[in-house]
Order: structure tokens, then sequence, then C-alpha cells
């Protein structure tokens, strides 16, 4: 017979047990209250966030699955309670620094995420399900990723993830929901049904600010904005707010997608941006006999990357062109992104090596204040 359970042992493995919203574990949280053991029994108590934390199920059973795995344990039970308000404010300032500090995160000199506005002249182009896919491809590859739905009227990033759920709200700090690994916070969580969005520029404004400074995204090697289509108030208070963010322009082959896309990328001139390059989406069909049909024409993506090479004087590259694919449409009509299935698809193979380009790009260390002393 195995011996008895240590708790050395049952505090170990409860280090594996990690917050879905958070995505730390729940012993560097202040989450775990207690912990018992008798004979083969062990009993811990977990204290919640706040009372309807809509993860409860998960996070009872990822510490019975933990538990169970420990050599000697027969039998677990776990408790939930919730954390009261000095626990809460003493969490919040462990998340966000000494004093709770708000502000956008990824403004911070010492921050390294890679921050890409996904822009597009006119809508209809693929902008939503490329953004989606993208951020599939990287949190696969091990990166942490976020997502924020910028398009306030069209926002569709929920719906393409399959996230039905709301985001948690810790006081003032908001938790985004987490979908096959990437954090995302879009309107569409706070409203009810298909309810349409009527605001006016400032109140654009104001949810795109909260949603950057309140929602705790945690430190991200990548976070991905769905702009709407166009150079409005959405597309300038971007370039406001997060200034370092570089702009992804999505496009067609269609020429006249291309010329409108042109000047949503040519903006970075204006507002100081960089363009980190252009995709081409729904470059052609294949067909069953291995050859395609350009159904849209061709060159848009090569010659919209040449035309902002030029405007901006800077060289702009054509990260990737991804042909029309049906399981691309069905996979977000299933809240499945394509990139996540088997086989040789050509799109989610090019998919896969856009993000990857993205992913390798290295994260500039520009202004950083290094921690090396000469002696």
């Amino acid at each position: 017979m195995s011996p008895l359970p240590e708790e050395e042992a049952v505090r170990a493995a409860l280090t594996t047990v990690i917050d879905p919203e958070l995505r730390r574990p729940i012993t560097e949280l202040g989450m775990l209250e207690s912990v018992s053991i008798t004979g083969r029994t062990v009993r811990i108590r977990v204290l919640l966030t706040i009372a309807g934390c809509p993860l409860r199920d998960t996070i009872t059973q990822d510490a019975e699955a933990a538990l169970s795995a420990v050599d000697g344990v027969e039998r677990v039970e776990v408790e939930l309670g919730v954390m009261d308000q000095a626990q809460r404010d003493a969490l919040k300032e462990q998340l966000r620094g000494a004093g709770g500090r708000r502000g956008i995160p990824f403004n911070d000199p010492s921050s390294l995420t890679r921050v890409y506005a996904v822009a597009s002249g006119k809508g209809g182009v693929g902008k939503s399900s490329v953004t989606v896919n993208l951020a599939v491809v990287m949190a696969a590859q091990g990166l942490r990723v976020g997502i924020v739905d910028a398009d306030v009227y069209g926002f569709s990033v929920p719906a393409l993830l399959g996230i039905t759920q709301q985001p948690t709200r810790v006081d003032e700090l908001i938790l985004p929901p987490v979908a096959h690994g990437v954090k995302v916070i879009s309107i569409g969580m706070f409203v009810e049904g298909n309810q349409p969005i009527s605001w006016r520029g400032p109140m654009l404004h104001r949810a795109l600010e909260q949603f950057l400074t309140d929602v705790y995204f945690g430190d991200l090697d990548a976070l991905f904005l769905d702009l709407p289509p166009g150079t409005g108030d959405i597309a300038i208070s971007v370039a406001q707010l997060l200034p370092s963010s570089e702009l992804l322009v999505v496009t067609t082959p269609q020429s006249a997608a291309a010329d409108v896309a042109e000047r949503a990328g040519a903006m970075a001139a204006q507002t100081g941006q960089r363009v980190a390059g252009v995709i081409e989406n729904m470059s052609w069909l294949e067909l069953p006999d291995g050859g395609r049909l350009e159904l849209f024409g061709a060159g848009g993506g090569s010659t919209l990357a040449t035309r902002l090479s030029a405007t901006l004087g800077t060289e702009i590259p054509l990260l990737g062109s991804i042909p029309l694919d049906v399981a691309l449409r069905e996979g977000g009509d299933a809240g499945t992104p394509l990139v996540l299935g088997g086989g040789t698809s050509t799109a989610r193979a090019e998919l896969t090596a856009i993000a990857s380009t993205l992913a390798r790009r290295p994260r500039g260390l520009d202004g950083l204040r290094l921690p090396v002393s000469l002696r």
C-alpha cells in the first residue's frame, strides 16, 4: 500500500491548478485558504474572486484532478468560498502593482507586448477572421495572446471564438474570458442578444480606453485589436491610446479594395504608427483539379504593399496571401477557428505561416532600462 499523502506533495500539486481567467496558479493568487489531510482524504478550501464566478466548476474539477493524482490520495473534497473585500483589494494590488495603479499597461516603458491593430479600408474583407486565427495560432505556439474587439458597431470576435460568457468583474477590474488560449474582450459581451450599439465618437473612445485600462490581460506577448473598417474614430483613438501599436492591413486582391485599404495604411504617416505588413485575404479559390480561380482578381496585396512602402518611405512586406476556404467560414460559424483543425488546408498553412512570422519578430528594447551595472 502506498504511504499516506504528505502536505508538501498536496500543495505542490495545487500549483498546477490554474485560474481560467487570470491564467495563474491559485496558490499564487491567494485563492487557496486551507489544506487539511485526514488519512487518505484531502480537503481544501478555495476562495473565488466573486460569488457568481462562472468558472467555479472548472476550478473544482481541476483541483480534484490534480489532487487525485497525488500518491496516497483516495478522496478529495473541495469547498468553495468567496474572497472578502480586503482579500480582493490585495489581489488587485498584486495584479496591478502597488496601489492598484490604473493606466494602459501596454504603454509602460517596460512593456514588451507587441500590439497589432488589424485594419482594413472597407468591410467584408475577412479582417476579423484573420485576427482570430492569427491570435489562436500564436496561443497554440505557447505565446500569451489577447484580443480587443474594437469594432464596436460590428463586433464579431466572441462568436468567431465561441465565447458566450460575460467577463468577470472584481470591483472595477474586468477579467476577460479565455477561448483557445486567447484572452478576449468585446462590447458584445455586455449587450443582450443582437442589440445594436449607437454611440458617437466620445463614447467609442471611452469604451476603448476602458478596455485597455480596466481589463486585466496580464503580461502578453501579443495583443491584437480588431478595428472597424476605415479611418474613423476608433482608428484615431487607437493611435492616441496606443501610440506604439503597429498596423496590419488586410485587403482582398481586388483593385478597388486595395485602393481603399491604402488609405487605412497611409494613416500611419499621420499618426506616427508603424505598418507591420499587408495581408491579402480571399486570394483565390482552389479547384478540384488543383487549379486556381481568382474570383476577386490578383495582385491587390502586393500592389498595396508597394504603394504603402512608397508612401511611408519604408519597406512594407506582404506577409501572406490566404485563399478562400469553406472550412474557414464553417470554423467561424462554429466558434472553432480553422487553424485548430488538422489536414492540409492551404488557408490554414498560410495563416500559420503569417502568425509565425509575426511571432518571430523581436520585441523592441528601445527606451528600456536594463538592470546592468559596471564594476
